[in-house]
């Protein structure tokens, strides 16, 4: 048993390793590639997507009652801002997510009172114009994220003007 004792231990030690690296950076690395298939028409603007069909596979298996507008950030030479436009859908959202796959911030349209908001997505230590919430994400890249509920596909024309009014930007 004596002779077994040494390879099992490192086993058991390459294991409980494996096992941390694995936990530890599969989020940034699931982030990475979502914002490098998000990122490819640039970072920091939204790009509004069409309503998703049969064929829409980009990141996830999309919602054919939501549309969606993807802004990918990177933040690494300065902050983003967010321009929020509320859109009269039965339900609508603004979602931030970080590097790490966390949602660091979300606001849908109950809470926003049919009243646009500004926030800005930054480190710590930066400063931000007056009116912006301020938002601190950890890594310089993230996705933010709109979500609107089409109810009704007829009106989505209408909905996707009003989508189209929120906006981000880096300064």
């Amino acid at each position: 048993m004596a002779r077994w004792t040494g390879p099992l231990v490192t086993g058991a030690l390459v294991a409980v390793a494996t096992c941390y690296l694995a936990i530890a950076y599969t989020p940034d690395l699931l982030m990475g590639a979502a914002v490098r298939r998000v990122a490819a028409g640039g970072f920091n603007r939204f790009t509004h997507a069409p309503l998703a069909t049969a064929a829409s596979r980009q990141i996830v298996r999309p919602s054919p009652d939501l549309a969606y507008s993807a802004c990918p950030y990177d933040i690494s030479r300065g902050s983003l801002l967010i321009y929020a436009a509320p859109v009269a859908a039965p339900y609508w959202s603004l979602s931030i997510f970080d590097s790490r796959t966390n949602a660091v911030f979300v606001r849908n349209g109950d809470e926003a009172r049919g009243k646009p908001f500004a926030v800005a997505v930054t480190h710590s230590g930066r400063s931000v114009p007056p009116g912006y919430q301020r938002v601190e994400v950890s890594g310089d890249r993230g996705i933010a994220l709109v979500r609107i509920l089409v109810a009704d596909r007829t009106g989505f024309p209408r909905l996707d003007a009003t989508r189209r009014a929120t906006v981000c930007e880096q300064r």
